[in-house]
């Protein structure tokens, strides 16, 4: 992995931001902040349609950009895919996905950096190595460790597939079981397959492995929001 991960203090129109010194250390599930719809061009709530006077101020949403009445866009909710150092205002369709995202920050990015063990394959070789999978403490890095080692650039990442048991036409639960992963070596166009199976020998492990993959699972959504923005 290459260093210069050091932040640096940044003041916008949103608020203070905690950003990396260069963006190419920036973490793949990041947002850029939006451009704020200019005032000249919504003289009404972009919600309500209430119009803006001297009494109804209006308000950009530090999530969408878009413009609000205070009844609009009066919710403060942590944005850390923006890095803001505080809560910030968000209209009420913003707050609620970031609110969701919240429990990504708070628990399943921890799961994901304390790693789970995998019977590990690599293309389409028939052996598999026993190896622990952990997300890298600046969440740019799937870091493979056992008797080989790996560490794979999540931005690299063009494909995860979920692999589940149990589930039935007529419905039931379905538990996690693995992964097949497909990325890209930087500096060339080959794609590489890996396939990540849970063991079964103890329980304890299966459910590790288990909330590792639905963890990494919601990662993948917020990666692909990021590339799509």
């Amino acid at each position: 992995m290459s260093g210069g991960d050091a932040k640096k203090l940044v003041r916008s129109p949103s608020g203070l931001r905690m950003v990396p010194e260069h963006r190419a250390a920036r973490s793949p599930f990041g947002l850029d902040e939006p451009p704020w719809v200019p005032d000249k061009e919504c003289p009404r709530c972009m919600q309500c349609d209430t119009k803006f006077d001297f009494i109804t101020r209006k308000h950009h949403c530090r999530r969408c950009g878009k413009c609000f009445c205070d009844k609009c866009c009066s919710k403060k909710v942590p944005l850390p895919r923006m890095c803001f150092v505080d809560p910030v205002r968000q209209c009420a369709e913003c707050a609620l996905v970031s609110q969701k995202e919240t429990e990504f920050y708070d628990k399943q990015l921890k799961v994901l950096m304390n790693g789970a063990t995998f019977f590990v394959t690599l293309g389409t070789s028939d052996k598999s190595e026993l190896m622990v999978c952990r997300l890298s403490n600046n969440q740019r890095y799937l870091i493979l460790d056992g008797d080989s080692h790996y560490e794979i650039e999540i931005i690299q990442i063009s494909t995860v597939q979920i692999l589940t048991e149990g589930f039935t036409p007529g419905g039931g639960n379905t538990r996690a079981i693995g992964m097949i992963l497909q990325y890209k070596v930087p500096g060339s166009e080959e794609v590489t397959q890996m396939k990540f199976t849970a063991g079964e020998d103890f329980s304890s492990n299966k459910k590790l492995s288990a909330a590792w993959l639905a963890a990494m699972h919601k990662a993948t959504k917020l990666l692909y929001e990021s590339r799509d923005q």
